[in-house]
């Protein structure tokens, strides 16, 4: 068991450890127990009834918050002609085609996402799959981050569309915000994610989907949070 300084020791002690907090009552405490001299990241961690060893079992989808993330998203779009000048105009932080595939490839990381048109794909797919896959940057249709419409996916992005999906361990973990937001911000952003995170389950997926869920910022001990009866019978 790894030891806690005496501010963590005394910030858990403020939370109920048997007690499954509502969404409303737990987003106004993970902002009471946000200390650090930074706008901590809130995030929820998903605990799925999936088997991710099973292709047919994992779980990927997107989901705009509807009050965003709280963070400046930048954006690389890869793209040719006038989709450059497209996605520059939506707010890309930075766009080209192949100098730009070519300057990614050689260390240039200053982007937290990556689109891509279908045309260039296949040089994306040869020459950064090994690069951008590992770091969950690899521009993918089902992500929304490869299409035509370089313009609507940079603003959607850059408006607070996350990507979700199932690590190894079955577990989905997301941002849904800061913790300056309003509480009932935090919620909502919440609701939308789990919404999102139902509307995915795979057909094969049996029993009890939700099983548990726990909010925390950076720095703070997580809360359990309330399911609903049906994610309590496990």
């Amino acid at each position: 068991m790894p030891k806690h300084g005496k501010r963590y020791n005394a910030l858990i002690s403020k939370v109920d450890r048997d007690k499954q907090y509502s969404i409303d009552e737990a987003a106004v405490l993970v902002k009471e127990l946000a200390t650090a001299k930074f706008d901590e990241t809130v995030e929820v961690h998903f605990r799925l009834g999936i088997d991710p060893r099973k292709s047919d079992q994992n779980v990927r989808g997107t989901v705009a918050l509807p009050h965003g993330t709280g963070r400046n998203v930048r954006v690389a779009v890869i793209a040719k002609g006038e989709n450059v000048a497209a996605a520059q105009e939506a707010g890309a932080d930075v766009a080209g085609s192949e100098e730009l595939i070519d300057r990614i490839a050689g260390g240039f990381m200053d982007f937290d996402a990556v689109v891509a048109t279908p045309d260039m794909m296949a040089q994306v797919g040869q020459k950064l799959a090994r690069l951008l896959g590992p770091r969950g940057l690899l521009p993918n249709p089902k992500s929304g981050t490869v299409g035509t419409d370089v313009a609507g996916m940079v603003k959607s992005l850059k408006a607070g569309r996350i990507e979700f999906r199932n690590d190894k361990t079955g577990v989905v973990h997301a941002p849904i915000g800061k913790a300056s937001f309003d509480p009932a911000n935090l919620s909502a952003n919440y609701q939308a994610l789990m919404s999102a995170l139902e509307g995915a389950r795979p057909g094969s997926a049996k029993g009890v989907y939700l099983r548990s869920a726990y909010l925390t910022s950076t720095m703070g001990p997580s809360i359990a949070l309330a399911l609903g009866a049906q994610a309590q019978q496990q």
